[in-house]
């Protein structure tokens, strides 16, 4: 499943699971589709960064897998184009909506 985020500034489309966590860390239901009036899009946002600065904590290597050469990409990473689509969309006012 894709889930993508639709602005009047631009779209993003994201990995279900991933956009399912991104959404639980905006403080937001899983459902799809849903949205985010402009109005609410800066307190989004805020969650969004504490929760994923809050992830980026360093954690201890667990068991080292097999797969040593597959880069791991985290969630701030992959939470980066998200945060950029809020950061617009809450300068510009307008509603963020997700299908």
């Amino acid at each position: 499943m894709l889930v993508t985020f639709k602005t009047d500034v631009g779209d993003i489309t994201m990995f279900g699971d991933v956009a399912l966590t991104m959404l639980k860390m905006m403080g937001h239901s899983a459902t799809v589709p849903g949205a985010i009036l402009a109005a609410d899009v800066p307190r989004a946002l805020n969650r969004l960064k504490a929760a994923l600065n809050a992830e980026k904590a360093p954690s201890p290597d667990e068991d080292e897998d097999e797969n040593v050469d597959e880069p791991v990409v985290n969630m701030a990473n992959r939470g980066l184009p998200l945060i950029n689509l809020l950061t617009a969309a809450a300068e510009a006012d307008c509603n963020v909506m997700w299908e």
